[in-house]
Parts: structure tokens; sequence; C-alpha cells
């Protein structure tokens, strides 16, 4: 720790301390009495469990001249009288460019068994505003992801956010260690909130892999953790990726997935007393939405870094237009549908272009290029209108040349699309795999496809 730094602690060191008691225990909250006055929400305070157990907890309202504290921890051993020590105003970290290739918890606390993190010279607060409109940059040239099917049908730009909507087991965590290992950006810095206990090793070991693992940041909160720690290593993503952001890096921030993190609101929201509004999501979920997924973005013009957000958005029972899906899709820059019939039939990753849309197209592409997508956007999407005709065998080549040639085109755009997850596919390489494809003549059509 530099000079500096130590100063800059020992100025935030409070003449006393303060603390209240509990007293009252309503369901995941504690009540403390005694220090209503002194707290805002969002300060961070310590419980004194029995058994001399410390457990940090957060401000997260006011009730008849009580504070309401939720635990970031185990409740065991905290009961009434217990001691509530103030701890800081806000949440805070220290970020550093030595946490690079290290996995940390929502707390910022190193969980790899690599020893302690490196100090950053400056806190940064959890929660975040995200830049002025007005001073933010403009989205950046296109960014090559590495997966053919964006590359062509949705390509993404530097500083833009898009969504990633899908329901359980249709791909979405290997479409993004796809994306984590092969996106040209700088830095990586990967959320993974409320996941299974055993695919965070899988993911980190099989999916990102020691070369990706160099160059990223991972953040993990497992199903399982208080939802308040959850919600935090949502929030913590963004402030770790504004922090390699401010430096003027291009960052690449993936979470998984934005739901879970939603859900967790809800399960403080609840807590806290809130009404219940769309199936059962609070308010302060719709609130809280815009305010994390608009820290990714271009970052202000003086920085000269970008944060490009890639977020999973797990649609319960397939419907895309369930409330948090709704508002997620309106509040960022485009979306990637992975369809579940598509994933049935082995097709992988089981991108439906026909469903997803980037909002920076195709301002990012030259005109041919365009104009190509758009020719093969068309023929899939005559097929599809066809399909039930052409198994059937109803269908009879001539009939009208447009259906004749997405027929010719349609075993050729599916193997297009297809990718082995450990295959890389540049921006470059995508494009004109797909002018080679639409390109020569169609194959001959004998009869109608099974």
């Amino acid at each position: 720790m530099d000079m500096q730094a130590l100063m800059e602690d020992l100025e935030r060191l409070a003449p006393h301390r303060l603390y209240g008691r509990i007293a009252g225990v309503r369901g995941l909250l504690m009540e403390v009495a005694g220090i209503h006055r002194e707290l805002p929400v969002g300060a961070r305070l310590v419980l004194e469990a029995r058994g001399k157990r410390r457990v940090p907890g957060e401000v997260v309202g006011f009730r008849d001249n009580r504070v309401l504290v939720m635990p970031i921890g185990e409740l065991d051993g905290l009961g009434m009288g217990c001691r509530a020590i103030v701890d800081e105003a806000e949440a805070r970290i220290f970020p550093d460019s030595g946490w690079l290739g290290r996995v940390v918890n929502g707390l910022g606390a190193p969980i790899d068994g690599k020893g302690p993190l490196p100090r950053g010279p400056a806190p940064r607060p959890i929660r975040a505003a995200p830049p002025p409109a007005h001073l933010r940059s403009r989205v950046g040239g296109r960014l090559d992801v590495g997966v053919r099917a964006i590359n062509a049908f949705t390509t993404c730009c530097r500083g833009q956010r898009m969504g990633i909507f899908a329901g359980s087991g249709v791909g979405k965590s290997a479409l993004l260690s796809m994306l984590a290992r092969n996106t040209a950006a700088d830095v990586s810095v990967i959320g993974l909130i409320g996941e299974r206990g055993r695919e965070v090793s899988e993911f980190i070991q099989d999916h990102l892999g020691p070369a990706g693992l160099q160059r990223s940041v991972v953040v993990v909160a497992t199903s399982d953790e208080p939802a308040l720690l959850r919600r935090q290593a949502a929030q913590m993503t963004l402030a770790i990726a504004e922090f390699f952001r401010d430096q003027g890096l291009d960052v690449l921030c993936l979470m998984d997935s934005v739901t879970r993190f939603a859900m967790a609101q809800r399960e403080i929201g609840l807590s806290l007393g809130e009404p219940p509004a769309a199936k059962g999501y609070t308010p302060s979920v719709f609130a809280e939405l815009p305010r994390l997924l608009e820290r990714a973005g271009p970052g202000p013009v003086a920085s000269g870094g970008t944060i490009t957000g890639l977020f999973t958005v797990l649609v319960e029972g397939d419907d895309h237009n369930e409330p948090v899906a709704d508002a997620v899709r309106g509040i960022l820059d485009g979306h990637i549908v992975l369809d579940r019939a598509i994933a049935e039939r082995g097709r992988f990753p089981a991108i439906n272009v026909l469903r997803s849309l980037s909002r920076t197209m195709p301002g990012c592409n030259d005109k041919v290029e365009t104009e190509r997508i758009l020719h093969a956007r068309r023929l899939m999407t005559l097929y599809d209108d066809m399909a039930e005709l052409i198994r059937i065998g109803a269908y009879r080549k001539g009939s009208d040349a447009a259906v004749d040639e997405a027929i010719d085109r349609h075993a050729g755009l599916e193997a297009f699309l297809a990718q082995d997850i450990h295959e890389g596919a540049d921006i470059e390489t995508s494009h004109a795999g797909l002018e080679a494809l639409l390109e020569p003549a169609p194959a001959p059509f004998d009869e109608p496809l099974s």
C-alpha cells in the first residue's frame, strides 16, 4: 500500500465507533435500534453474532425509528441484543490491474486460493451512476466477437449493450464462454450471478481456460448465497469494468444472468414490504435494471474507454415477453435470441437470427454487406414460411423462384450458423463465408426435403 492510500485510510477513521443493537428480526431483516439518525441507505455495518462471529450487513431501509439491515451471510447466532457496529457509509472496492486473472466474490474478496488481491490506490463505489448522457462518447467501430452468426447477422460495436435471451438448457453459458475467449477486447470482466456452484469451476477451467482467465476478472455469487450478495456481485462486476474503462481500455463485460440479479432484488423488495407488481417482481426491480445496465456502454469522452456489455436473460417458460425480458430488451441496444427448437435439432449455438437484432446495424456495415445480410435473411424467412409444405412434399420446384433459392441455400446457411464451442471465426472470415455461400449458383434441387 502506498503512502497516499495509507493517509486516505487514516483520514477516513472516525474518532469513535457507532453501534446499535438488534431489536427485532423479521424474516431476512434485522431491526437495529439506536442509530437510525446516523446512517443512510447503503451504509455498511458489522453484526456481532454470538460466538464472536462477525456478519457484514447493509442498510436497506428504515421503519419506526429502526434501521432495517440485511445480513450478507448466515443468520445463525444473530439475535436480540447483538451489537451492530457502523463500518462505512457506502460499499467500496479498491480495484487494481493486478486483479486480472483472479476470481472474487460479491464482497471483493479472492476465492481462487491465490492469496490476497493487490489494493488499488483509489476507492470506487460499488453502486455508481452511469456517465452523464451528454458527456458520453458514441459507440465505436464494429467488434469482432468470434461467433459467425453474431458477426454476420447481429454485428456488435464497441460500447454496445446486447442481451442474450434464452430458456434454461439452450446453451447460453456455452455461448458466453465462446464470447469470453474470442471477443477482441483488452480486458474481460465476467459476472456469474446466481450460478450453480458446480458450474463455476467448469466455466473457469473448461470454457474460459487459462488464456481467457489471464485477461479477465471473474466475479462469482452462487445461487445459495444471500440475495444482497447476489445483487452486489452484479454491481461489483460493473464497478470493476468501469475501473478498466477509465484507463482508456476496451472492456468486455459479460453477465450471467440479469434475471438472477432481478430475482435477488425482488427478494430484497418483498422483505421490505414492497407490493408485487408483474409476476411477483416488485417496482424496485424495474428501477434497478436501468441503473445497472446503463453503466455499460461508451465511457466519457475524456477517458476514451468503452464497456461492451453482453448480458444473458433467462426467460421463464421460454416466454420472451415475460416482465424482466421485456424490460431488459427495451433498455439494451439489441438482443440475441437462442431458440429451443434449434437446439433440439442439434445446431449450436442455437441463435435464431430472424428474431435477433442489433440496433447498430446497418450503420456499422458497408452497403454490399448490408444487402448480402438482407438477402440471406429473406431466404431464411421464406424457408421458414414454407417449411411445412416442403416437408410433406406439397411444394413443387418451379412454383416460385425465390422459394427455390431458399431451399437450395438452406443447408449451407444452417452449416454456416453452426459453430463448435472451441472454434473461433473473426468478423472478416464471417462476412467472406456468407459471401461465398450466396455468390455461387445454387445446387440443383431434386426432391422435397424430409
